[in-house]
Formats: structure tokens, C-alpha cells, sequence
């Protein structure tokens, strides 16, 4: 008889355990919605690298990247609407644009036709890796792409009353939803499987929806061969 109500009870207590949604999990599903951002952002916080992709608006303009980061550099794509598409690849404080001619052509006429002397000079940039020296206005506007700190504190910004959105999965991976007022303010995704990295974040105001992959995982961040580079200050101003 005691065997039997002994059999009845981790029945009871298993089956009780299939219908736990935390079965398995971090443990994070059951802490506030505001406890469950803070985890993800400490995570995010403490990470080494991680890949970032999906669209970004920034500035009134909308931004498709595909960015590895760290605290050292980044590696990736950006491509703008409209077309315009180039690589960035950042080792330290040495920042390299590699694009087409097409892209080198029409960078600053603002909207007019480049001339002969444009193309001529975009010619001898294209698929090549152009240095930017940091004093180059520009060099601000492209390292923001391989920044991983400045990159992550604009993705993971929500704005308004949080609150524990729906359960869901992200690449396979299950996750907790964090909304911001109602889903307005945006929306964050947190992994409830090991670590609770962020995982996708629907931006504010349609701002964008990235997806954050790769966390912690390394590569390698490596100068592109010196036959590949070309200087920029030199090569636009002096010829």
C-alpha cells in the first residue's frame, strides 16, 4: 500500500512538472518584467562579443546590418535604403570602409550626378579597404557600426511601463517577452535557456528589429592585408 500511494505521488508531482512552463528553464519567466530586464542587460553587459543583425533607424534613415562586435572592434555589413551597401572592419582604433566604386562616386554629391573626375577617383577604391583616420568626419559616423557598448545601449532601450509579454521561441531558443508600454515603447525577447541573453528587440516607434545571436562566442579581428588597404586622407585629397 505505501508503494502504491509513494507511485501515485511522483506521478502527481511529474505530471505537475510537465505543465511547469519553467520546467527546464533559467528561471527568469518567473521574476518581474522589470527584474527580467535588468538580467538580460547585465548579461548583455558582461558579455565579450556577440552578433548583431536585422534593421536599425537612426536619424530618419533605415540601416540593414549584419555586425560581429567586441570590446576591440567589429566586423560586418551595412547596407542603407536605396541600395548603397558597404563593410566595415574595425581592430582597435583602426577603422577600414571596404565599398563599390558606385558607392565612392556618389558619397558626396548629395543627390547629383558624380563627374568624370569623381568616377575616375572612386575607380581606384573600388573593393579595396579604405583606412579612415580618426580625425576624418566620418570616421565618427562609420565606428558607430562596430561599436559593440554604443550599438547595444541604442538596441536594448525600452520606453515606457514594462510588463511580461507572451512566451516564445527565437532560432529555436525559448524565450520570455518583455513589452514596454503595451509594445509601443518596443519589445525584448530574453533567452530562457542558460544564460539570459537578450535575444530579438522590436524598437519603439517601428525603429527597427534586431536579432542578437552569437553571444560570447570569439573570432578573430585581423588587419586586412596591407596590399588591400588604401590610405584615405592621401589618396582622395592628393590625387
Amino acid at each position: 500500500m505505501t508503494g502504491t500511494v509513494c507511485a501515485a505521488l511522483v506521478a502527481l508531482l511529474t505530471a505537475c512538472g510537465a505543465d511547469d512552463p519553467d520546467a527546464g528553464t533559467n528561471g527568469v519567466g518567473k521574476l518581474s518584467a522589470a527584474q527580467i530586464e535588468k538580467r538580460a542587460r547585465q548579461a548583455a553587459d558582461a558579455a565579450e562579443a556577440v552578433r548583431l543583425s536585422g534593421t536599425l533607424v537612426s536619424d530618419a534613415r533605415t540601416y540593414r546590418l549584419d555586425m560581429r562586435l567586441t570590446a576591440e572592434g567589429g566586423v560586418g555589413e551595412v547596407a542603407a535604403k536605396g541600395g548603397t551597401r558597404f563593410e566595415l572592419l574595425r581592430v582597435r582604433e583602426d577603422l577600414y570602409l571596404k565599398a563599390d566604386a558606385e558607392f565612392w562616386a556618389h558619397r558626396e554629391q548629395e543627390g547629383e550626378e558624380p563627374s568624370k573626375a569623381d568616377r575616375e577617383a572612386a575607380g581606384k577604391l573600388d573593393g579595396k579597404y579604405v583606412k579612415v583616420p580618426p580625425a576624418d568626419p566620418s570616421y565618427a559616423q562609420f565606428s558607430a557600426f562596430t561599436e559593440m557598448d554604443v550599438l547595444l545601449d541604442l538596441v536594448l532601450a525600452l520606453d515606457g511601463t514594462r510588463e511580461t509579454g507572451a512566451r516564445g521561441e527565437v532560432d529555436g531558443v525559448r524565450t520570455i517577452r518583455v513589452s514596454a508600454d503595451g509594445g509601443r515603447g518596443g519589445t525584448m525577447d530574453v533567452s530562457l535557456v542558460g544564460t539570459p541573453y537578450p535575444l530579438r528587440l522590436q524598437r519603439a516607434g517601428d525603429a527597427g528589429t534586431v536579432t542578437m545571436t552569437n553571444w560570447n562566442t570569439e573570432f578573430s579581428l585581423r588587419p586586412p592585408d596591407e596590399q588591400q588597404v588604401v590610405d584615405y586622407g592621401k589618396k582622395i585629397t592628393e590625387d
